[in-house]
């Protein structure tokens, strides 16, 4: 054999490997700790792991069917957030299990939103009267806006484009609106128990009406928040078992009676199951808290809903100086939205009440998810093209909002359980107890080796040297695309392969020891032991990775990671055996260094070699030169 050709070969497998990890890619960018950093898992640099709980009318667990698709919609919206590597996966009959890397606790727990997107114009308008307890949106809001794309073309006028907007601009179109976006980050609701329908819901207003008695006779006869402030502390003292209702209970009421009662707060309206306010043919209450100061707003039917969005997305709007969320609508759903801001435009049949109104007399239009407004702008001029949401978003509450409305919304509702999360504090320890293994596990078969094998045993250091070369740049590409992540259980699975690789030395050294013994000389017994050698090193080899296949399709979780990393280590490690491991052995073959006992590590066969060959010569009549 060549054994230059085969380590040429295996020289250029590093040149293209090292120059893929160095240049290519994302992770190519910075220094080079950076370029040689591989994608670490959950359990390595800490992260969130939270547990879903689904939810259904009639307590009973969903369907699979219902569950799967939950499962790949919440995967859609975790993965469009450009987290490494997430988890998602059921557990049980009515659990779902999302696990990130690193600290995005505050981003996946919005994962689980059952994010209903409706479009409804707002008829009427009250002031909250438990805002004095009630928690106002931390950052007020800039303004809120729904008005089509900017124009591409740098032009004069396009100050003069249609515009529906809460803020003054230049333009004559825009005038100031009452609200503006509501809370920057929208979040699941309080109460994480689904909505009822049907018998139950009977049964709960029943219950509730029970609950109430005479001042639900009494709110039956209000028609407006006025009445009841202008009846004074007299009608107050009725209707005040309100404000004892849950959020559950405050659902199930008609939603005139939600508006009209000022007993019932944003407090409880915000805390409402997921789901309450979804009917698209029935109005609607919920709050608008951009001010500070919460306002509850008498909604009307859903005109355009979520399922008329083709897409969503996130962009910095350089004008208003904010990060925006802009919706492109599908052919009947743009009819649907460019309709509804004529009839928010034109006030038709004048149902919005004066108190909801811009200053210009002019509707304007909630966009609710779940049951929160998001953004309320007014709308000041019919919109043909798509829709934004703008407001006091940051990046990442914009980003989680376009993803929710991007993938849809969830099939079932979520309440949310156990959220455990992992300091990185805890995860780097747990990457130091691996790596203090690796080594360890390295360093007895690396001495083993030198004290039973000597020079041989330099030739397995090599070995594994290179075999962990190759691993390590395979890691990184790997974590790049497809976003492989290496975790704990990765680690027990390198750490186990040094033991099969281990193996291998041993079954072509204690074949090469055989050869000498029935008398061939050293250089001659290589190639030979490597013949006999090669096929039981890759029957044991072949048998390693089939186990390991057979872990990674039939596991999951922590299992897969340490089958797909003894497999990849395996399969390298066979590409070291014949591109590196019986070429150099070739190669010391046919130096003088091999053929001495001491530093080979042949000494012990080649001497019983010598003493077996002494009664051969005698019985053939042949002399040594000493003898003679």
């Amino acid at each position: 054999m060549h054994p230059s050709r085969y380590l040429a070969v295996l020289g250029g497998i590093f040149v293209v490997l090292y120059a893929l990890v160095f240049f290519t890619g994302p992770g190519a960018i910075g220094d080079v700790h950076q370029k040689l950093k591989p994608r670490l898992g959950l359990d390595l640099v800490g992260g969130t792991t939270l547990t879903l709980i689904a939810q259904t009318p009639d307590g009973k667990a969903p369907s699979k069917t219902s569950l799967e698709e939950a499962r790949s919609i919440i995967e859609q919206r975790v993965n469009g957030l450009g987290i490494a590597e997430p988890e998602v996966v059921t557990e049980g009959s009515n659990n779902i299990v999302v696990s990130v890397a690193g600290q995005n606790s505050d981003a996946i727990k919005q994962v689980g939103a059952p994010a209903q997107l409706r479009f409804r114009k707002v008829l009427n308008q009250a002031q909250d009267t438990g805002a004095q307890t009630a928690k106002p949106t931390p950052t007020p809001s800039k303004s809120g806006s729904a008005s089509p794309k900017p124009s591409g073309s740098a032009s004069p006028k396009a100050s003069a484009k249609a515009s529906a907007s809460a803020s003054p601009k230049s333009s004559p179109s825009a005038s100031p609106s009452k609200s503006g976006a509501a809370n920057a980050s929208p979040t699941p609701t309080d109460n994480g128990a689904p909505a009822v329908t049907g018998e139950q819901k009977k049964k709960l207003l029943a219950s509730v009406k029970k609950k109430l008695g005479n001042a639900y006779l009494a709110a039956e006869q209000v028609t407006s928040p006025d009445v009841v402030a202008q009846a004074g502390p007299q009608a107050e003292a009725v209707l005040k078992p309100f404000r004892k209702l849950t959020p559950a209970e405050v659902a199930v009421l008609p939603a005139s009676m939600q508006f009209n009662i000022p007993q019932i707060t944003c407090k409880q309206l915000d805390a409402r199951p997921a789901g309450s306010i979804d009917a698209v043919n029935q109005q609607a209450v919920s709050c608008d808290s951009s001010s500070g100061a919460a306002t509850k707003l008498l909604l009307d039917k859903a005109k355009v809903q979520g399922t008329d969005v083709k897409s969503a997305d996130y962009t910095y709007d350089q004008q208003q100086g904010g990060w925006k969320v802009v919706l492109s609508f599908k052919g009947p759903g743009q009819s649907k939205w460019t309709n509804l801001t004529k009839e928010a435009y034109d006030n038709t049949g004048n149902k919005c009440q004066q108190a909801s109104l811009d200053q210009s007399g002019h509707c304007r239009v909630a966009i609710v998810l779940d049951t929160r407004v998001v953004s309320a702008p007014a709308i000041t001029s019919v919109i043909p093209g798509d829709a934004e949401i703008s407001g006091s978003f940051s990046q990442d509450s914009a980003s989680i909002l376009a993803n929710q409305l991007k993938y849809g919304a969830l099939p079932l509702t979520f309440s949310q359980g156990e959220a455990t999360q992992i300091s990185a504090t805890l995860g780097t320890s747990q990457l130091e107890a691996g790596l203090i293994a690796a080594a360890i596990g390295l360093l007895i078969v690396v001495v083993y080796s030198l004290f039973y094998y000597r020079l041989l045993g330099v030739v397995i250091f090599l070995s594994l040297v290179l075999s962990g070369l190759l691993v390590f740049a395979a890691l990184i590409l790997l974590g790049r695309n497809p976003g492989l992540t290496l975790t704990l259980a990765g680690f027990a699975g390198f750490v186990v392969s040094l033991g099969v690789a281990a193996d291998s030395f041993v079954i072509y050294f204690e074949r090469l020891k055989d050869e000498i013994r029935d008398g061939r000389s050293p250089r001659s017994a290589v190639p030979r032991a490597w013949a006999r050698a090669r096929r039981t090193i890759i029957s044991a080899n072949a048998i390693t990775i089939l186990c390991a296949a057979v872990l990674y399709f039939l596991s999951a979780g922590s299992v897969k990671g340490f089958a797909f990393a003894l497999g990849l280590a395996t399969i390298l490690d066979l590409m070291v055996v014949f591109l590196f491991r019986h070429p150099i052995m070739t190669l010391f073959a046919r130096s003088r260094a091999f053929l001495s006992p001491r530093v080979s590590g042949l000494g012990r066969v080649l001497e019983h070699s010598k003493d077996d060959d002494e009664p051969k010569k005698r019985r053939s009549g042949r002399t040594t030169p000493k003898e003679a």
